[in-house]
């Protein structure tokens, strides 16, 4: 069952719904103020299992290692 992200265009409320028919994804409404005019967002996922060590980050010595995320999440670290 997917979890959509939704935002109501009436009080800005952000919430997430656990959807378990895609019907039921169009007709939604917002838990704050009850309006339907609400919004599906495009958000990311995670999905759960292995990993192949190609992705895992590299860890190496020295400041110029790329900091908490190996460079590439361009937080400046």
């Amino acid at each position: 069952m997917p979890v959509y992200e939704y935002v109501c265009k009436d009080c800005d409320n952000r919430f997430d719904l656990l959807v378990q028919r895609l019907d039921r994804a169009e007709s939604v409404h917002c838990g704050s103020c009850e309006s339907e005019n609400v919004r599906r967002l495009v958000s990311s996922f995670a999905t759960l299992g292995g990993y192949d060590d190609e992705f895992v980050p590299r860890q190496s010595a020295g400041p110029s290692a790329g900091g908490c995320c190996g460079g590439s999440c361009g937080c400046g670290h």
